[in-house]
């Protein structure tokens, strides 16, 4: 029986220490969370500036549902595409200072269909080693030929870039690297892509509502064309989905060539009008991100004396590296008994060898949630 080969592939994945389960969780997004009887703090959210359970957003959803409905019916292309869409469309693009917005139900859907209809076969896409999973599937479903650099390596970027003379282009890289929490050099990626003729994509999902002017990206204020800017709605924005923002032809090419796009039925109306109010209080939300700052830095002088060292990083993402798969899931557990949840993040999601604490950090935080989680991380090195 072919199930026999499953399970024997789940058994050995177990016994590496890589088995993934699932946890329920009950109630709504916070620093709290319930998972069965009994209350965590978590620091495994990327609700990072608290909005999952704003009372605005809440408010908003139950007056977009009242005057939408529950599902949007079809495809955009169909008769899916809403008012709420088309307005949220163009309120993004404003937003993040771009011409045109197209909605993707996910930032994973965005990814595949974006990079599939700009690059094909003959065409070349140029990819940092540490980019997303979605950005990695995305390049190899496209058929385009494939060159990756280094990590964050822009002399052998210019050195792949300047061994290609035909086809189209692409350099995509995550804006915010979502394992490490380190930000990509988008000046100088920006400035080879303009060098030798290249579209740049960035993956913003850990970026937009955080980094950037009133949290409008870590590209805004750019105005290059060759920019194709995504970000996701579920993380910082509180909500569901995703965008991308480029020039109107790239855009108009996505809504004829995004299978992720085209062949998928439309969010719910609702959403969006969710995602409008959330816009809102993103632009007005610096003093959350100021807060969130100081969490970070809090984060970061409590734990610098310990054995595991944290990774470079400037953002809510503050992965503390400690290598070896059991020993990962052991200071997890550690955390879990003394009441904290931290997610441990194994191969082959990292490089092997990297096994790491995945800490994540939100506005909705208090300086005494991050006291309580250094000094079990203190305790558990003992």
């Amino acid at each position: 029986m072919p199930f026999t080969e499953l399970k024997r592939e789940l058994d050995e994945r177990a016994l590496s220490g890589l088995l993934r389960k699932r946890q329920v969780m009950q109630g709504p997004q916070s620093p709290y969370r319930v998972v069965g009887k009994r209350s965590y703090l978590a620091f495994c959210s990327n609700d990072y500036l608290g909005l999952a359970n704003h009372p605005r957003l809440l408010a908003a959803l139950q007056q977009g549902a009242a005057q939408y409905g529950v599902g949007s019916g079809a495809a955009h292309l169909v008769n899916g595409h809403s008012a709420a869409h088309h307005r949220l469309e163009e309120e993004l693009a404003a937003f993040v200072n771009k011409p045109a917005v197209l909605l993707f139900s996910t930032g994973y859907m965005a990814n595949l269909g974006t990079v599939q209809a700009l690059v094909g076969k003959g065409d070349t896409i140029f990819a940092d080693k540490l980019n997303h999973a979605s950005l990695n599937d995305a390049m190899l479903l496209s058929r385009a030929a494939v060159k990756r650099y280094r990590h964050g390596d822009m002399s052998q970027l210019e050195h792949l870039l300047g061994q290609t003379s035909s086809g189209r282009k692409l350099v995509i890289t995550d804006a915010v690297f979502s394992m490490e929490g380190d930000i990509a050099p988008l000046p100088q990626l920006l400035a080879l892509c303009e060098k030798y003729d290249a579209w740049l994509y960035a993956d913003d999902a850990h970026g937009f509502g955080v980094l950037g002017e009133q949290g409008r990206g870590s590209l805004f204020g750019s105005p290059s064309p060759r920019i194709i800017y995504m970000a996701t709605l579920g993380k910082a924005a509180g909500v569901f989905g995703a965008f991308v923002a480029a020039e109107p032809v790239v855009v108009d090419t996505l809504v004829n060539h995004a299978r992720s796009y085209v062949y998928t039925t439309a969010t719910p109306p609702a959403l969006s009008c969710v995602v409008s109010e959330s816009l809102k209080l993103i632009a007005q939300g610096d003093g959350l991100r100021a807060h969130l700052r100081g969490l970070i830095m809090q984060l970061r002088n409590g734990l610098e004396d310990l054995p595991w060292k944290l990774m470079p990083s400037d953002t809510a993402i503050q992965p503390l590296q400690i290598g070896d798969n059991e020993a990962v899931m052991a200071l997890s557990e550690g955390l879990r008994e003394r009441g904290i949840l931290v997610v441990a993040i194994r191969p082959p999601t990292v490089p092997q060898g990297t096994a790491r604490l995945r800490i994540t950090l939100s506005a909705a935080h208090s300086t005494e949630n991050v006291a309580s989680l250094i000094e079990a991380l203190h305790e558990l090195a003992c």
